[in-house]
């Protein structure tokens, strides 16, 4: 089955700090819904490739990026969805070849579940906040393909009781 795709776009910003460590801290802002159409990207393009554009001094809007819902990650989109703020989680590295911004977004995803496993992984996302077109786009699909496993009756485990039951008849007494 073919993912269901939204195109959107990253914004990306540097905040200057006045710190004898660092002088300066990327971070993603915002994923919005694209005006116009962006080129469809590359799936064969080198993360970080994709163009971005300076929307003023420290921000730029990187195109072409897309969020993709697949069946077998409903369960981590639901999540997202039904938490108190839901998020877009954005993948992003450094990149050194000079080309501004230094730090630019690879890939987006909306699952808790695989932005655990990115982050497992040692890679840095961060979340922004959910766009409410976005939502509204992904709720048929949740509701299509996200079917909650059925509560199993858990066997409780309870060493006394089992002991009492096999024990000799001095050690009962015991119990």
């Amino acid at each position: 089955m073919q993912p269901l795709t939204q195109p959107v776009d990253v914004i990306i910003e540097r905040i200057p700090l006045s710190s004898r460590w660092a002088s300066e801290r990327w971070q993603p802002v915002a994923v919005e819904i694209p005006v116009a159409p962006a080129p469809k990207p590359d799936r064969n393009a080198v993360p970080g490739s994709l163009p971005c554009v300076a929307e003023g001094e420290n921000r730029w809007r990187c195109r072409g990026f897309e969020i993709e819902l697949h069946p077998t990650e409903a369960e981590g989109y639901f999540l997202n969805l039904t938490a108190p703020a839901p998020c877009i989680f954005v993948m992003w590295r450094f990149f050194d070849d000079g080309a501004m911004p230094a730090a630019r977004p690879v890939l987006l995803t909306v699952s808790y579940n695989q932005a655990g496993r990115y982050m497992d992984g040692g890679e840095q996302v961060e979340g922004v906040p959910m766009l409410p077109a976005i939502a509204d786009w992904m709720r048929p699909f949740i509701a299509a393909h996200y079917k909650p496993e059925p509560r199993r009756k858990v066997r409780r485990n309870d060493p006394v009781g089992d002991a009492a039951a096999t024990a000799p008849d001095n050690v009962r007494a015991k119990l």
